[in-house]
Parts: C-alpha cells; structure tokens; sequence
C-alpha cells in the first residue's frame, strides 16, 4: 500500500502583536505542530511588533509614529494575500478604523478564519464617547460576515461572533501539560506564596484587593509573587515583583502556592478566557478567582479552587487555602487534572487542525 500524503495549504495569519502577547503565542505559535500534522503552515504578520509591546509593558508608552507605521505595514501585508491559500484574522485588521477597512478582505478569494479570546467589540459599542460607539459600534460585522470558520475562547465571544458567522467554535485558550506541568518534589514553602501573573493593564484589577493582600504580607501569613505588572509595580512589604520572561514563566509559576485572578464584572472582562487559571492550574496551584465570564466554567469551587466576590469571600478563601496544605495540594491535583482534560493544546490542537483542513479540502 502507498502512503496518500496530505497536501500542503499555507496560510497568512494577521494577529495583533508578536509572540511576546500571550494571545500570539498562545492561539497560534502553539498550533503550529499540530498544524503541521496536517499539512498546514502559518506565516504570522502582527499588527504590533514586539519592540512596540516592550516599550507598552515596561513604560506604558504609546508612540503615535509606531503605529502609523504598523498600520502602513498591515496594508503592505494584505497585498500578500494572494501568495497564500487561506487567510486568518485575529480581533480584527485596523483597529479604531471603520468597519469597510475590514471588508477589504471580502476582494480577496480565499478561505477566511477569524480567531477571537477578548471581547474587543466592546471597545467600540460600549465606548464612552457616543461618535465611537455610532461609527465603529460594528465595525466587526463585514469581517464576521466574510469569515467561514470563527474560533471563540469563551461561550461569550461566541454570542456575539456567531450572530454574523454561523460557523462559531468555541476553542478555549490552552497550554502545552507538558510544558506547563507541576514542579517534581516540590517541598512546601514555610509561608505560602500567593502568585499573579498578567500584564500591567490586568494589574489594574488586582488593586481593590492589595489592602487585604498587604495585611497577609505584613503579618507574614503569605509573600506575594507578582509576575509582569511592569511600570506599574509599587513596591510592599513582602511582595516580590518580576518582569515576565518567556524563559522563566513557567518556573514563576511554580514557586507559587496559591494563584490569584480577580477580575472587575464589567463586559470586557467577561470576554477573558482565563489563562491566568489556567497556567496556575496545570502547574498543580490552587486558585482564587472573581466569578465573572468562563472563570465560573474554570473554576470549580470547593474542588481546584474558590470563586469569591466580595472582600470578606476573598479572606474566607485564603485563610482556608493559607492555614491546610493538604487542602492546597488536593485542589492542585484537581486542578491539574481539568487542565489535561479541557484546556490543553494536546486536546484542541489537533481539533483546530481538522476543522481548518476540513474547509480547506
């Protein structure tokens, strides 16, 4: 018998930032393999490079000549679809301009994925400014409406995404288990590490609770590892700020007992799809997270961690977590197990893959 061999499909990807974006290296750098497995290859081109995301995360400036030039770089880029056999879009194509740029892809013949894990619709149709929300309140919709196959981290994205694109996968934001995997002889930590890992915009929502955070500290109930809050870091007794390195996410993640995520109940933040949990999780943490968006489809409390709301849930949670160890490794264990099962690149890579081969056949 003769091997039938799987014929080859290139693809050009439009994503928002460079790898140093969790959402790049996540949702598609991670892919590739399996992609791969199927005869597929993907060339990225990001709207923002990462020189522009170092310079964002470490002094939270935006230079408006950068991004005149990563504009004028993504209009060059289009003129390259032609070169490749299908196109994917991440978020969307020119962000703050309106809608007709983004069905500038309708001129182009090729299949057309469109990939989404933050509700950046809201940006526009719950602006402030009424002039933004009129104009660019559906901005997405050409893009929608042109794009064959959407992936949507969450059940929320998926709502609004499949009112235009009723080929609408839910396709959750996943790690690599055998990357990010618990640490082997672990020894307990004499006081706990409470652990944060985001980005400096994601801090901001951590600030409500830095009062009752400072008070563990200060007491010396818990020290506080706090991974990539940038130029917004403030110094506190016993809290531990590190820039994010790529080389050394994993291992931050692992000097952690405990991993936090509050989030605000506002409708940006449930479009998240709680990668932070997840990290935490497949590295066999316990977590505490706010119950807004898929964090209540994430966490399962009393199991792999707590959801808590107000500040006294916050405290119940982490003097139960802080004082049983036993408590700490078994939601870890639990945790880690649901990360294997549901959010895991070894699961979803290979269904991404198919469904994209599938269109391309």
């Amino acid at each position: 018998m003769h091997e039938t061999s799987i014929p080859s499909a290139r693809g050009l990807v439009f994503a928002k930032y460079g790898d140093l974006a969790a959402s790049s290296r996540q949702r598609f750098v991670q892919a590739m393999p399996y992609l791969a497995a199927e005869g597929i290859t993907l060339d990225i081109a990001p709207l923002f490079d990462n020189a522009y995301l170092s310079l964002l995360f470490n002094q939270g400036k935006r230079h408006k000549l950068n991004i005149l030039i990563a504009y004028l770089r993504r209009a060059k880029a289009l003129l390259r679809c032609r070169d490749y056999d299908f196109i994917f879009v991440q978020y969307e194509l020119f962000p703050y301009l309106p809608g007709w740029f983004e069905a500038l892809l309708r001129f182009t013949k090729k299949p057309v994925f469109y990939d989404i894990d933050d509700a950046i619709f809201h940006q526009y149709d719950t602006h402030p400014n009424p002039l933004i929300r009129a104009l660019l309140g559906k901005k997405l919709v050409p893009l929608l409406r042109r794009a064959d196959v959407a992936f949507c981290g969450n059940a929320y994205l998926k709502t609004y995404v499949a009112q235009y694109c009723p080929r609408s996968e839910i396709v959750p934001t996943t790690v690599d288990i055998t990357h990010f995997k618990p640490l082997e002889g672990k020894t307990e930590n004499r006081t706990p590490v409470l652990g944060w890992i985001g980005s400096p915009s994601t801090w901001d929502y951590c600030l409500p609770l830095l009062p009752l955070l400072s008070t563990f500290a200060e007491e010396s109930r818990l020290s506080a590892l706090i991974v990539g809050a940038g130029h917004k870091a403030q110094p506190r007794t016993n809290f531990e700020f590190a820039g994010w390195v790529e080389d050394n996410e994993v291992t931050d993640i692992q000097r952690m007992d405990i991993g936090i995520m509050p989030s605000p109940d506002a409708p940006w933040a449930r479009g998240k799809c709680g990668y932070k949990l997840i990290q935490y999780m497949a590295c066999g943490l316990p977590v505490i997270a706010s119950p807004v968006g898929v964090n209540s489809d994430i966490v399962q409390h009393g199991v792999n961690g707590f959801l808590a709301s107000t500040e006294a849930e916050w405290r119940m949670a982490l003097e139960q977590l802080l004082r049983d160890g036993t408590m700490r490794k078994t939601m870890g264990e639990a945790g880690r197990k649901a990360v294997e099962e549901r959010y895991s690149i070894q699961i979803h890579g290979p269904r991404v893959a198919q469904i994209i081969r599938e269109r391309l056949a």
